[in-house]
């Protein structure tokens, strides 16, 4: 079967143009591939591209192996195998099987579903015609596809003609055929940041693709929102819509399914244009989600716009009648947003203008750099790649945590729901340290890494597979550089030596290799310590003491006891002396300054008495008040 769009979208295209196609000729859609490698036989080893089916559930940041069957019956896939009495179902301790079905006569989901149910693990559909990959999609979602469509659970891959006929070749000449998929580079990882997209619609009445929609949205929302707050990752909502051919704008279809006089426009819910709602009424309520959106960033929190979505669902949906403005304004105002704002984001759906929101969405609709055209509704982009597959939590949880790189993914990345951690069977085979518990086994979202550790600032250097050794300052901080270590009683000591080269020698009081072992040194055995008549010695771990006779007092420094009575002596006729010295400089000092003032006393006096009988050579005459008084 071709790719196909949903029943919504066909209705539209019958009288609307799509806007990206008619603006820009370089639209197009990208189909999202993964990798599949042959492994055996030799003769047709080689790697290869697949096309990532639009349903089930793509192993994305991880592969998968196994071996190919192509069955003798039903290699169409479109039958139940269990009419032909087949059974994919591996055998314990062999590998997962991949079923090999050609393209034809049904729907691709109905052939990865047959499969399913008869126990392959995956599924490859060979194209029976010469052309270049195609994306496998789900048919439109009818009470009878419905059944089966949501239940799909493992992957499919679409393969080309030529390859295709290479594996049915070396299958039916009884070769055991091993292929690997690998989706590890189906999304790029450049950095410690995922950006994505969800592109979707406020629309709840569009059949099982809409519940399927709305199912997801509510399930997501918790991851979704962990993410956001924690800073690993930006997300943003967009809303597809369409324009009129101006020709059409006064037709009935397009007022009643535009707004801004034909510029936007969406499906009509019940597509008869008649009764319900009106594809207007949709694109205003994307647009006052889009407009939720960008008032909820700008006060810090964009996260609320999923807590709207979910309680607009559950509040305001199409079968009760309340899909309008009263409901969406009471929706706004139990989270705290700004009506007023809002409002004036949205605009005026009457005005024969551009609404620079929509108008944003439209350019986006666009594909850019590896990211094709969005024409499936809803559709996921995770670093600018388009999502293939099942929307459900634990599968688009894989898709966002395969975005990070190595080493940098959250927590929610490596909960045992979304992987398994391999560090913790043989330690990856990793370099490990018991003594130390330390590892070189990293766990990430795509599987273990052997890099050596980061300890308490200290970098180990090695291969991380088979050694890892501390490298830089402080290095003996790690168990103890590898050196010999004890404690006794409140003691500590340690063999590990750093001065600019690692090595382990015991420390002074201990002999030995340093390594395995340091064994205590007894001075007083070996005369080493104590060698004087009246010295007494005692052995301590890592040391020792010396003591006395008597009253006598250790001096280690020489080795020698002393007298404490003739050294308390000394110190208080010491004491008395500088007490005696203190003072007579003291004195000393007092007298100078006697001698020092009583002279300059005298010679003031001398001076002033000299003064009244003849004039000194350094002051001037004084008059004679006397005759002055006769005269």
């Amino acid at each position: 079967m071709e790719l196909r769009r949903s029943s919504a979208l066909r209705v539209l295209l019958g009288f609307l143009v799509l806007s990206l196609i008619a603006s820009s000729s370089l639209g197009r859609f990208v189909v999202e591939k993964n990798s599949l490698m042959v492994t055996s036989p030799d003769k047709i080893k080689g790697k290869h591209d697949s096309a990532i089916g639009n349903f089930g559930i793509p192993q994305y940041g991880g592969s998968m192996a196994g071996t190919v069957v192509y069955p003798k019956e039903n290699q169409k896939g479109c039958k139940s195998f269990d009419e032909f009495g087949i059974s994919f179902k591996a055998k314990s301790g062999s590998l997962p099987t991949f079923v090999l079905v050609d393209r034809g006569d049904c729907f691709f989901a109905l052939k990865v579903w047959n499969a399913q149910n008869a126990g392959a693990s995956a599924v490859l559909v060979a194209d029976d015609i010469d052309e270049a990959l195609i994306t496998m999609d789900s048919p439109e979602a009818d009470g009878s596809s419905a059944k089966y469509i949501e239940n799909i659970t493992i992957p499919s891959a679409f393969i080309e003609k030529g390859f295709g006929e290479t594996l049915k070749k070396a299958v039916t000449s009884g070769e055991m055929v091993n292929v690997n998929l690998d989706w590890r580079e189906a999304v790029p990882h450049p950095d410690d940041r995922v950006e994505y997209e969800l592109w979707t619609n406020s629309n709840d009445e569009c059949g099982v693709k809409c519940d399927m929609l709305m199912e997801f949205v509510k399930d997501f929302k918790g991851a979704a929102q962990i993410l956001e707050k924690g800073g690993y990752t930006q997300f943003t909502p967009h809303y597809i819509t369409w324009y009129c051919p101006q020709a059409f704008t006064l037709s009935r279809q397009c007022k009643s399914q535009c707004i801004n006089h034909g510029r936007y426009c969406a499906p009509d819910p019940e597509q008869d244009f008649s009764s319900g709602y009106d594809g207007k009424d949709v694109v205003q309520e994307n647009l006052r989600q889009l407009c939720v959106f960008r008032v909820a960033n700008e006060t810090k929190k964009p996260w609320l716009w999923w807590d709207y979505v979910t309680d607009f669902q559950i509040r305001c949906p199409m079968k009760d009648k309340k899909y309008n403005k009263e409901c969406a304004d009471g929706v706004i105002k139990s989270l705290g947003l700004d009506i007023k704002k809002i409002d004036d984001c949205m605009g005026d759906p009457h005005a024969d203008s551009e609404n620079p929101v929509l108008k944003e969405e439209q350019d986006a609709q666009v594909g850019k750099g590896s990211r094709g055209d969005v024409t499936i509704l809803p559709t996921l982009v995770v670093n600018n790649r388009q999502y293939r597959g099942k929307l459900e939590k634990s599968a688009v949880l894989k898709a966002i945590c395969s975005g990070f790189e190595e080493t940098t993914e959250p927590a929610v990345c490596l909960s045992d729901d979304v992987e398994t951690n391999e560090c913790l069977d043989n330690n990856g085979g990793c370099w490990l340290d018991k003594a130390a518990n330390l590892t070189a086994c990293k766990d990430t979202f795509r599987g273990r890494v052997c890099e050596c550790p980061l300890v308490d600032g200290v970098q180990f250097k090695g291969d991380g597979y088979t050694k890892c050794e501390a490298s830089g300052p402080g290095r003996c901080k790690i168990n103890n550089g590898g050196c010999w270590h004890d404690s006794r009683d409140g003691h500590s000591f340690s063999a590990c030596s750093d001065n600019g080269k690692l090595e382990c020698q015991c420390p002074t009081g201990f002999k030995g290799d340093g390594v395995k072992s340091c064994e205590d040194i007894d001075e007083c055995k070996e005369k080493k310590a104590c060698q004087c008549p009246e010295c007494s010695c005692k052995n301590t771990w890592g040391s020792y003491e010396c003591t006395c006779s008597g009253d006598l007092l250790y001096i280690m420094e020489h080795d020698t006891c002393i007298t404490k009575r003739a050294n308390e002596t000394k110190s208080a006729w010491a004491a008395v002396w500088v007490i005696l010295i203190g003072l007579a400089m003291a004195g000393g000092g007092a007298y100078l300054v006697y001698k020092y003032r009583l002279r300059q006393y005298m010679d003031s006096e001398i001076r002033a008495i000299m003064a009244q009988y003849m004039p000194l050579d350094s002051q001037a005459e004084i008059p004679n008040h006397v005759n002055d008084e006769q005269a």
